[in-house]
């Protein structure tokens, strides 16, 4: 169990350590997956003025936690319903205590990111955990996410906390360079208690599509 660690709710004040953790997640996570001219050039100043943008209109039923372990900002992860291509949800704003009142009983792991150094500390599994539960309270029955084909180290943790592939992949393009995705599903009791998967103490390194 990680000592003095506090999940809750993101708020506005917290996009700038937000945004300097998904550059910082990038640019250690995808070393060889992406350009590494892409990942060099990544700016938390940019992300930050993206996710302010974004803040400004959220979408409905999605919500954004953070993890904030003795003052700091350690990691962040977003779900919500099932989203399009064309739809950015990974900055949103809502509260992980108001259910969701869409017609879907999917819902999606849409971004979970660590400060590098956090990595395999339990920060990554708690952050999973708190998303797997509120989904379920929300009314999820199902949980999905796309993770990097080649993101073994993230593809590891989700399996061992009951994820699965499903058999579907898809691409999107970074600096010119195509990059495969394989989703993963997982059920979600319907107690609400989601911390039924495996016990471990490894972390993901990142997730997503931008």
């Amino acid at each position: 169990m990680v000592e003095r660690l506090r999940i809750r709710n993101m708020t506005q004040d917290d996009i700038d350590a937000v945004a300097d953790i998904r550059v910082r997640g990038w640019q250690a996570a995808y070393v060889g997956l992406v350009p590494q001219a892409y990942l060099d050039g990544m700016s938390a100043a940019e992300e930050a003025a993206h996710r302010r943008a974004f803040f400004a209109a959220p979408p409905p039923g999605v919500v954004a936690l953070v993890a904030e372990r003795d003052g700091e900002l350690v990691g962040f992860a977003g779900f919500g319903p099932v989203h399009t291509s064309d739809e950015d949800t990974s900055g949103p704003p809502a509260s992980a205590e108001e259910p969701y009142e869409g017609g879907s009983s999917e819902g999606e792991l849409y971004t979970l990111y660590l400060l590098p150094e956090c990595i395999g500390t339990g920060v990554g599994r708690a952050l999973l955990d708190a998303c797997l539960e509120g989904a379920a309270r929300n009314g999820f029955r199902t949980l999905r996410l796309w993770v990097l084909k080649g993101n073994a180290h993230a593809r590891r943790f989700y399996e061992k906390a009951g994820f699965r592939a499903d058999g579907a992949e898809q691409t999107f393009e970074v600096a010119g360079v195509v990059v495969p995705e394989v989703r993963y599903r997982r059920p979600l009791p319907t107690t609400g208690n989601s911390t039924d998967g495996p016990d471990d103490p490894d972390d993901a390194d990142g997730l997503n599509a931008p």
